[in-house]
């Protein structure tokens, strides 16, 4: 039997006394005496293990060793009491971050970076923590970047120059040089490039102009093989409606000198990273990888804030390293769910710039823009590649302010905006429930409508399509899925609601009307995590309702019977939302404030409306609260690509 401390008793009855709480997940209990079983096991292992394996369900990619030297409750959500009492289970504990990484580094189950063998289920790399599989993907995600962001080539300039004053309108009042046509002059000479920036930046409209300068100056245009992709379908399908509409305007202003609208149809339409890895069922492998690699020589990747550690791994190892990758996201948006930051850690100073002398002078001679002096540094490979756009189109109301408050950190600015309203804004500052559900009907009042009224002997695929796009116009937001104020609660009071008033019929599962989210990818039908779709009549099956979804102009269909893992979704979390956008956007805070309510959560929310936006808050107090708490999540990766 594996040697152990003699008082681990106390630990473990601390772990599952957490776990019997809800603080603590039971899988990071089960971890820990996994690692425990594997050979001599001191007390400040096994604890280092359950932390280790808590943060990464927080979205946490490795456990800096400062941190739990420190004592980690903030990054766990916990109280400084929870901790010590955990801490003291588990005494004598290291001293201070040195101290750690001498006993974890002794320690059979750990593998340290600088000796030979790898075969422990933990890494120490430096000053990190690692499960062995985040320290796999993150130094692979680091190592392919650092690459691709150095493999800059020479273009001809004059030709760029020459391309991007035909594709862009020029700007003699502008404020600053033109950030899209810097981004292009930017792009093409590199096989990465990172375009960031807020709503109404521009980045789709951007790279629209990239692919046709890509295609301009290649002396193979008609055989470049593009894909579009992003982390869901919804998302997926904007992606390509933007681009079509942007290339067809494009095709009109170029003429017969490119033949823009043959090669947009040859580039096919967008689709999920999972739908272009080839994912398979009951693994977490893909179909295409380093030895069988993407049949691809330009993939953009819209809303990349959304792509977690893992799925950035996987998409980067089945890159050909001939590609050119354009990663398109906001970079203060919320990150995935799933663990890493990619993203933020990888464009994290964007707004700095750092751009060095021969960045400023190639973008000058290639596309006339001039980069600020206070842009201007010796900043790594990566900065060079990476450009934030700053100038928005859509948000220069109050949704706009509002979000940039929000991103500031501006709390006294944000209420000054939230008050003041107007057409755009609006504010429930101490709301009851009973007023997100009068907001609700008004709001899906068009589409109840639509239902009510039925295709009418009509096209059923047109009556469909604009069922679908009229649902997709009004959204409630939560931060929390239980309670009164999360998705669980007003889910099953706005079906309530709305059946009581007669909108609905409400009786059996699949009522005809019902919203659905799928919530986990399902190779056999097609559908994929985050799919909305409307239960709605097939004529040629009466009784049989089918749940219908939209893909651009495309609707596809399946069966009710055969869907297994959706919920209803007349709200969402605001997780959920991302990669969409609805004219009113309903952002309904909780009445208690939590670790999850943060800055990046209130931004992302407000972020989804185009047209106007409401803040729902029985609590103003948690507004506050979550303006000033920022999402931190502990990775390897910024220091890595730096």
């Amino acid at each position: 039997m594996p040697k152990v401390d003699a008082n681990i008793d106390l630990l473990w009855g601390e772990i599952g006394r957490l776990s019997e709480e809800g603080e603590l997940r039971r899988l990071s209990g089960a971890f820990a005496r996994f690692i425990a079983q594997l050979g001599a096991a001191p007390a400040p292992l096994v604890l280092a293990a359950a932390v280790l394996s808590e943060l990464e369900g927080h979205g946490h990619s490795c456990l800096q060793l400062s941190d739990l030297a420190a004592g980690p409750a903030a990054l766990l959500g916990w109280s400084e009491e929870q901790w010590a009492q955990l801490a003291a289970a588990a005494a004598p504990l290291p001293k201070g971050a040195t101290g750690w990484r001498k006993l974890l580094a002794g320690c059979e189950q750990v593998w340290d970076r600088e000796e030979f063998d790898y075969d422990q289920p933990l890494v120490l790399d430096g000053e990190r923590l690692y499960l062995r599989r985040y320290w796999r993907d993150e130094t692979h995600v680091a190592d392919n970047v650092r690459s691709r962001a150095a493999s800059v080539h020479a273009v001809d300039e004059a030709l760029v120059r020459g391309w991007l004053d035909r594709l862009f309108d020029a700007q003699p009042d502008a404020d600053g040089p033109d950030w899209q046509k810097l981004a292009c002059a930017a792009a093409v000479r590199g096989s990465l490039a990172i375009i960031t920036g807020g709503p109404g930046t521009g980045k789709t409209y951007t790279v629209a102009r990239l692919l046709a300068l890509l295609f301009a100056i290649a002396p193979d245009a008609g055989q470049r093989r593009v894909a579009l992709a992003a982390p869901t379908g919804k998302a997926a399908a904007r992606l390509k409606q933007s681009i079509d509409k942007a290339l067809g305007e494009l095709a009109d202003r170029v003429g017969a000198a490119l033949p823009l609208r043959e090669l947009t149809a040859r580039m096919g339409a967008a689709r999920t990273l999972h739908s272009l890895l080839g994912a398979r069922p009951d693994t977490r492998a893909f179909r295409h990888h380093r030895g069988n690699p993407l049949e691809v020589d330009v993939l953009i990747v819209d809303e990349a804030s959304m792509v977690h550690l893992e799925m950035m791994a996987s998409l980067l190892d089945a890159l050909p390293p001939t590609a050119t990758l354009i990663l398109l996201g906001d970079k203060d948006q919320l990150a995935s769910v799933e663990a890493g930051a990619v993203l933020g850690d990888l464009c994290h100073d964007a707004h700095e710039g750092r751009y060095d002398a021969a960045t400023v002078a190639y973008v000058e001679r290639a596309s006339g823009e001039t980069i600020p002096a206070a842009y201007r540094a010796d900043g790594g490979a990566l900065a060079q590649q990476t450009v934030m756009l700053r100038r928005s189109r859509r948000f220069g109301g109050p949704i706009g302010q509002l979000a940039l408050a929000v991103n500031a950190g501006d709390e006294a600015r944000v209420e000054d905006i939230l008050r003041a309203g107007g057409g755009d804004v609006h504010w429930m500052e101490h709301a009851q429930q009973a007023q997100v559900l009068q907001l609700a009907q008004a709001g899906y009042a068009p589409y109840l409508e639509l239902l009510r009224a039925g295709a009418q002997g009509g096209d059923h695929e047109d009556w469909v399509r604009r069922v679908l796009r009229s649902f997709e116009t009004f959204r409630i937001l939560c931060a929390v899925r239980d309670g009164e104020w999360g998705v669980t609660g007003l889910n099953e009071a706005i079906e309530k609601r709305l059946a009581a008033q007669g909108l609905l019929r409400h009786g059996a599962e699949w009522y005809v009307g019902r919203p659905v989210m799928v919530t986990r990818n399902d190779y056999a039908t097609g559908v994929f995590n985050g799919d909305i779709g409307i239960a709605l009549p097939d004529p040629a099956r009466p009784g049989a309702p089918r749940v219908y979804f939209l893909e651009g102009d495309a609707v596809r269909s399946v069966l009710a019977s055969r869907l297994r893992n959706v919920e209803t979704a007349f709200a969402m979390t605001v997780h959920k939302s991302q990669g969409s956008e609805f004219r009113h956007t309903v952002l309904a805070l909780p009445r208690e404030g939590n670790a999850v309510l943060t800055r990046e959560l209130v931004y992302t929310g407000i972020t989804r409306a185009s047209k106007e936006f409401t803040l729902v808050t029985p609590n103003g107090d948690v507004l506050r609260e979550a303006i000033a708490r920022r999402t931190y999540r502990t990775s390897g990766l910024r220091s890595l690509v730096a």
